[in-house]
């Protein structure tokens, strides 16, 4: 793996792909100045700047400030596009079918006994007694997963966008491989948590999936594409991407499938490769 200062650069990039916890944002949630400004040049340089994450679309104060141009940000994993400019309005929904949700409950409380879950919804998430609660989110439905899923009327609720899986015992990657070997027909399985939280989406459903229709949206192909992740959940737009880069903190699987390394997200890694890029055009 090569230092961030001599990893290879595509000629022009034009467009930056970044995740947010664990790589553009410090430890401490904060965007620092030096990564602020950063942004502000790129956009500047015409090179357009995409927030991927696994946030949901409320939780992205943390930089609606520092979306340019177009506004718009990939949130949960791929399964949402939302328009920071309009207060984090989805502008297009990749959902999660009701039905498989509800298999992949019933599959996981099988092979995994003491799985607890939550539902994120495009309005908000709901979980069950079991699962570590969300202090962000004090007006969520507590209940079953299999209440929480149940549509009265088909139609009639907002589009599920991820299923959490929570386990008290196992250890992160070996729930991540538990899940994908009982369920990968069924639905795609990351994480990003350093406890064992799986997050579930739609089959297809990646942040590399939905990068790659925004970019073709616009012209952009994988060659232009600079990326930056951390986790599990950024592998896939990290190998599609024409140059990745994994942060100094990211997991093994990321640092050795990444095409760079960087410093650490406490280092301001994102802005320390960006400016490498503004210097050479």
């Amino acid at each position: 793996m090569t230092s961030a200062d001599d990893s290879p650069l595509p000629a022009r990039p034009r467009l930056i792909a970044t995740d947010l916890d664990g790589t553009l944002l410090r430890d401490d949630k904060t965007v620092s100045a030096r990564t602020v400004d950063a942004l502000a040049a790129a956009e500047k340089a015409g090179i357009a700047v995409f927030f991927v994450t696994g946030r949901p679309a409320r939780w992205m104060d943390v930089v609606s400030a520092h979306v340019h141009g177009h506004g718009l940000a990939i949130c949960a994993n791929g399964a949402v596009v939302a328009d920071l400019h309009a207060g984090g309005e989805p502008v297009e929904v990749r959902p999660l079918p009701r039905p498989t949700a509800l298999d992949v409950v019933r599959i996981l409380r099988d092979a995994a006994p003491g799985t607890s879950f939550a539902v994120e919804l495009t309005t908000g998430i709901h979980y069950e007694p079991e699962y570590p609660p969300f202090h962000q989110d004090p007006g969520a439905t507590v209940a079953a997963a299999e209440k929480l899923l149940h549509e009265e009327e088909k139609g009639s609720c907002a589009p599920v966008v991820k299923l959490l899986a929570y386990h008290p015992t196992l250890t992160p990657d070996g729930f991540l491989t538990l899940a994908r070997t009982a369920a990968s027909d069924r639905a795609s399985f990351t994480r990003s948590s350093p406890s064992a939280l799986l997050e579930i989406s739609d089959l297809g459903v990646s942040k590399a999936s939905t990068l790659a229709l925004c970019c073709a949206e616009r012209g952009i192909s994988s060659d232009e594409v600079v990326a930056f992740g951390d986790m599990p959940n950024d592998l896939e737009m990290l190998t599609w991407a024409g140059t990745s880069f994994a942060m100094g903190n990211a997991h093994p699987d990321v640092l050795a499938a990444a095409s760079g390394r960087t410093a650490t997200n406490n280092e301001d890694g994102v802005a320390v490769v960006i400016e490498r890029i503004l210097a050479r055009l």
